[in-house]
């Protein structure tokens, strides 16, 4: 199996298992709608559309694309720590979301 294509699998695990996980480990009664919330934040990569090339599959989006920044990071952590319940859930999805695009700038 080639780096690229376990690259693609961790990435995209990341992205649609690992929020349902997370969703129905601490979300138990609710975790249909948490994850579909986990979700949704995969519209963060809207900012990608800015970008030239749209898609590089060997660009690190995290600080490269504006919604991706490390300035927007830290706003995420700032939502998640201080928001109510529903923006604490969008922004654990965003740092999830940003966890998953970090691991594609290890490889």
């Amino acid at each position: 199996m080639s780096l690229f294509i376990l690259q693609n699998i961790i990435h995209y695990t990341l992205h649609f298992f690992f929020p349902g996980l997370v969703a129905f480990v601490f979300f138990k009664k609710e975790w249909k709608t948490v994850w579909i919330i986990l979700l949704s934040t995969m519209l963060v990569d809207i900012d990608h559309l800015f970008a030239e090339p749209i898609f590089d599959p060997n660009r690190c989006s995290v600080g490269f694309h504006f919604l991706h920044s490390y300035y927007a990071i830290v706003l995420y952590v700032l939502l998640f720590l201080f928001g109510n319940k529903i923006i604490r859930i969008i922004a654990l999805g965003l740092l999830l979301h940003m966890v998953a695009d970090f691991q594609d700038c290890l490889w």
